[in-house]
């Protein structure tokens, strides 16, 4: 049976891969600070399958040892400091969760001989802003915010670590990853925070004039990208998105129609770190590991609002 370790795996991205990982047949080393994850994430999976649970930072010492006594073929790293804002306020903080955390499960990966290394990047933040839309990997990555610098440098340690000890990793950068289990609170995505807002009876805010453009995948679409990155490898990075760039204005107006409501969004100024477009070319990863963005957003949307409505009740 396959053994795979997924840092960040009681988060939303990582809860849900670990659910397709369980429905592969794997065994999974969930490793996560519960910063922000909850185990509640992991209830479906767990009930189904076997996966073990280690609430631990991946800064620790003790990872490495932990990951080497599990053995794992594929380490799945998505443990993160997500919040490009947060990243701007304290990009200390955010360098050593992203760049020295990545290095630790990285000499995790070493030492256990793991057969692969797939990393969860952001396609978006380390481009930066650019009208190249929608973006290739070909793209010059200029990050701008130091969120976006912590997920484009530690490629180089991929480079590192896949010469000298022969690694094999794939770095996948995500668009705009939207679905259940997203927290509308903390480090949320826009859709999560609309449509929390939108089922609890508050008006939503729209930072900026709403022009703004986003490439917005569906996390089930994400975790399928994972599992075949995982499988295929070819030490490289790919974007990973829909190539449709879609304005905060018109996601709301989507969200309002899903949702049943009627409520104006209120306005505000744009916030330090947000890119004006992003929306990436995954034709690379289409060609490699045979993916494709297989939810349409107002799809994805409804699952989303479906989700939220039986979570609320069940709180």
């Amino acid at each position: 049976m396959p053994r795979s370790v997924v840092t960040g795996g009681a988060g939303f991205i990582g809860s849900n891969l670990v659910d397709r990982l369980i429905d592969d047949g794997h065994d999974v080393l969930v490793v996560d600070s519960l910063s922000s994850g909850s185990l509640a994430n992991l209830k479906d999976a767990r009930a189904r399958g076997n996966v073990t649970m280690h609430q631990i930072d991946v800064t620790a010492d003790e990872v490495v040892g932990l990951v080497r006594d599990f053995r794992p073929e594929t380490i799945f790293h998505l443990a993160a400091q997500i919040d490009v804002r947060a990243s701007v306020a304290d990009p200390v903080f955010d360098a050593r969760v992203n760049v020295l955390g990545t290095l630790n499960m990285l000499e995790a990966a070493r030492h256990c001989d793991a057969e692969r290394f797939v990393f969860a990047s952001s396609g978006g933040a380390t481009f930066g802003d650019t009208f190249n839309i929608p973006t290739p990997e070909t793209q010059q990555r200029r990050p701008a915010s130091p969120y976006g610098v912590s997920k484009y440098i530690v490629e180089e340690y991929f480079r590192y670590y896949g010469d000298t000890y022969d690694l094999d990793y794939v770095s996948l950068g995500f668009a705009n990853v939207f679905g259940p289990r997203q927290d509308p609170h903390g480090e949320a995505g826009v859709v999560s925070i609309f449509i929390g807002d939108l089922l609890a009876g508050r008006t939503p805010t729209i930072f900026g004039d709403g022009t703004q453009t986003r490439d917005f995948v569906f996390v089930e679409d994400v975790a399928d990208a994972l599992v075949r990155a995982a499988r295929i490898g070819g030490s490289r990075y790919l974007n990973i998105g829909t190539g449709l760039e879609t304005s905060v204005l018109k996601l709301y107006e989507l969200i309002v129609e899903a949702t049943g409501s009627d409520v104006a969004p209120l306005m505000a100024a744009a916030r330090r770190g947000e890119q004006l477009r992003s929306c990436l070319d995954a034709s690379a990863a289409q060609q490699h590991l045979g993916w494709e963005p297989w939810t349409p957003l107002e799809e994805g949307l409804a699952l989303t609002v479906d989700w939220f409505k039986e979570f609320t009740v069940h709180r």
